[in-house]
């Protein structure tokens, strides 16, 4: 049997109370927030591609850059991965024994920290390097995404902080990197097959 960890003492009674909000409001706010927290990461994917497309049409570093917003995006996924492993902490809805408008994951799906909100984060600041405008437009959805995910009861309020801190810090870390080498990556991308990654035809 593996010894997991219950959040519910942190900030329990927050869940409990953003819970019973959700279940008391109209019908089309829940479903909307739902929606958005299920298939909401398809618009940080969209936002990237037309980073990508801008950045191409500019320079070469800057598609670089562009480039480096999926990396960044799944190396916070990976960190946030392994946090969960490490921690297991179990969801709140098996913890507390609530339902949430999203169905409770079955044990071993561990709450901390929120891969939603980690990916989300990424995203944002990733974009931010690329384009300011999509930058600020990924960090509103971002937000709207981590709150999303205590309004459906998939996880706790420190859940969501934590996986913001580690998509942001990651995203940072990975495009100060790649703004750092993006000249010389942008050589040896171009000189082979994948120019066409970086220069429009």
């Amino acid at each position: 049997m593996i010894m997991a960890f219950d959040g519910s003492s942190i900030d329990g009674s927050a869940y409990l109370d953003v819970v019973r909000l959700a279940r008391y409001s109209p019908v089309w706010l829940d479903d909307l927030v739902s929606f958005w927290s299920r298939y909401g990461l398809a618009l940080f994917a969209v936002l990237a591609a037309v980073g990508w497309w801008r950045a191409r049409q500019a320079r070469a570093t800057a598609a670089v850059e562009a480039l480096a917003v999926p990396v960044a995006v799944m190396a916070a996924y990976g960190v946030d991965a392994v946090v969960k492993l490490v921690v297991r902490e179990d969801r709140p809805c098996q913890s507390l024994h609530v339902k949430g408008l999203e169905a409770c994951p079955a044990p071993g799906d561990w709450s901390f920290p929120s891969n939603h909100a980690a990916i989300a984060a990424a995203a944002a600041v990733a974009l931010l390097f690329v384009s300011r405008r999509l930058g600020a437009v990924a960090a509103v959805a971002a937000l709207a995404m981590a709150a999303s995910r205590v309004w459906v009861g998939a996880h706790y309020p420190h859940d969501i902080v934590a996986g913001v801190a580690v998509g942001v810090l990651t995203g940072l870390l990975l495009m100060t990197v790649a703004r750092r080498r993006s000249e010389t990556l942008a050589r040896w991308i171009g000189s082979g097959r994948l120019r066409p990654l970086l220069v429009a035809p």
